[in-house]
């Protein structure tokens, strides 16, 4: 269970948040300003604007080679509520969800939430998908849910990963969903493939999608869902039952975000390829941790040579200055690891890590 967002202490240095440092770029703002001086205030429609739904539907099948109607996107509160909706929508008591360990925490608070039950797949030491333990999880699982890139770990799915999905979940029709929340954060060259790609998963595969982190926009709380329109119309539902339409004015300014600010995000991407090396070039000085290059997203799942748990090592470094987020709340396999944010500006990263190695060297004494 994820714990409360609260801020920093004055002096301290986060690198736990899952939030870019840079402000949202003036482009989407201004355009904000403007639909509310138009007198963008009042509700729009549950499912969305309609404007920034087309503009969806056309952006994501541009480079695809299938149909996607403005019927198969639903305009949410941020990734979370869509999420939400898809759990909440298709899960019923005593249903089966398959997901990742270690992933992000959310997936399974909602399954519990939904009333069903957590099974879960690991990755191999070459950080591929372990096919047996996902045949294992997926047997009987009404619903399949991957987050890539991985929040905590930065690894993607291969095109043989996908392969591996589907046919592991072929014979029950597991529905799966996709989080590609971190999409746009990709490096080195990697292939990215997003679920709207992968054959065989046309009629069962649901992509909850953000513009938190490619446009900076977490604070404006706007994501969205795109599948079959079945599977929209079911989480609509939900969605609207528990938020409500999205605010219109932000809605507008995520249609600009699309068509104009593609150039902010790729200045972002850049500086964030930066901060990775950053960071793994202070990693490679401090003794005790260890982390596989992350190809995307903007995070180090770093395995530490200390004899505290997660938990208690994250607050021996809350307590030298520096947050960051204990593996155990990833799931059982992240115990042993933390995760550490390079979204933070380089100055921090370097401080940051400079005082968790204080921490890290303390214990070695202590030991």
């Amino acid at each position: 269970m994820r714990g409360p967002l609260h801020s920093a202490p004055v002096g301290t240095i986060s690198l736990a948040i899952g939030e870019p440092s840079f402000d949202t770029p003036n482009v989407i703002r201004d355009a904000m300003l403007k639909a509310l001086a138009s007198g963008a205030t009042h509700y729009c429609d549950q499912f969305g604007l309609m404007p920034l739904r087309e503009t969806i539907a056309s952006d994501e099948r541009r480079s695809r080679r299938r149909s996607i109607t403005v019927d198969d996107v639903l305009v949410t509160h941020g990734a979370s509520a869509g999420l939400a909706a898809v759990i909440l929508g298709v899960v019923n008591p005593g249903d089966v969800v398959a997901i990742e360990d270690p992933t992000y925490s959310l997936y399974a608070d909602l399954v519990a939430f939904a009333g069903g039950t957590v099974t879960t797949f690991r990755r191999n030491q070459n950080g591929e998908l372990d096919a047996d333990s996902l045949h294992d999880a997926v047997r009987s699982a009404r619903l399949v849910i991957v987050c890539q890139p991985s929040n905590p770990t930065g690894a993607i799915l291969s095109s043989s990963d996908w392969g591996l999905i589907v046919e592991a979940t072929r014979i029950n029709q597991s529905l799966i969903l996709s989080d590609e929340a971190y999409a746009s954060l990709i490096y080195d060259g990697n292939a990215f493939t997003s679920i709207l790609d992968v054959p065989g998963l046309e009629t069962r595969g649901i992509l909850c999608q953000t513009f938190s982190k490619k446009f900076a926009m977490t604070g404006w709380r706007v994501g969205y869902l795109l599948g079959p329109s079945e599977l929209i119309a079911a989480a609509s539902v939900v969605h609207r039952t528990f938020n409500g339409s999205v605010n219109t004015a932000v809605q507008y300014a995520a249609i600009t975000a699309i068509s104009d600010a593609q150039p902010d995000a790729s200045r972002m991407l850049m500086e964030y390829a930066e901060r990775r090396v950053v960071m793994e070039d202070a990693l490679s000085s401090v003794s005790g941790l260890e982390a596989r290059t992350p190809a995307g997203a903007f995070y180090f799942h770093c395995r530490y040579a200390d004899s505290r748990d997660s938990t208690g090592l994250s607050r021996a470094a809350t307590a030298a200055g520096v947050l960051v987020r204990p593996g155990r709340e990833f799931g059982p396999a992240g115990e042993g690891h933390i995760r550490l944010s390079f979204a933070a500006a380089p100055e921090d990263i370097w401080e940051g890590i400079r005082r968790l190695s204080s921490v890290l060297d303390m214990s070695t004494e202590r030991e």
